[in-house]
């Protein structure tokens, strides 16, 4: 298998059951947080952070476009601002809002793996402005795809702590 096949396949799936998993949530519960510990998204947070958490970063590492305005340069940005305290992060409105920003994320991503060759994949080295380490550029996109996973897989559970009729179906898209 390819890297473009594994990221196309896994960009497919994940958003899929993201898509799933935001349908379960409703608007009354946009601010809802865990009650204990600290640096919590709320759940609007969480589906901003999600709705943007994989094809924005993917046409990072391809193009060098960070989406940021003119004159900020991601590689000279300091780490509070790459990852700002959960107070700091932006929200969404609406669950619908939500779907409408995961749908054109998706969009990003797939329209940057196709603009991108199995060589640059395979081969281009993709420091990411967070973690310098040498790696290649398909597994970069990779750990994206698994950032919007890992994310997935917090709305699940913060589903289940809102006491939302959720299962481990529900995590896995079925």
């Amino acid at each position: 298998m390819s890297w473009t096949e594994l990221l196309n396949r896994e960009i497919e799936y994940n958003y899929m059951v993201a898509e799933k998993l935001m349908d379960r949530v409703e608007d009354s519960d946009l601010d809802w947080k865990p009650a204990t510990g600290s640096n919590w998204m709320t759940t609007g947070q969480l589906l901003r952070h999600i709705s943007d958490a994989c094809g924005m970063a993917m046409r990072g590492f391809v193009t060098g476009d960070w989406g940021l305005p003119e004159g900020v340069d991601v590689n000279q940005m300091a780490k509070e601002d790459m990852l700002p305290p959960a107070e700091k992060m932006l929200k969404v409105s609406s669950v619908s809002e939500a779907k409408k920003l995961l749908a054109a994320d998706k969009q990003t991503a797939l329209a940057t793996l196709a603009e991108t060759s199995e060589q640059d994949l395979a081969t281009k080295t993709a420091p990411a402005p967070w973690d310098p380490t040498a790696m290649i550029l398909g597994h970069r996109l990779l750990q994206m795809v698994q950032h919007l996973s890992h994310h997935k897989a917090q709305l699940f559970y913060y589903l289940k702590l809102q006491g939302k009729p959720v299962n481990t179906g529900h995590l896995w898209g079925m």
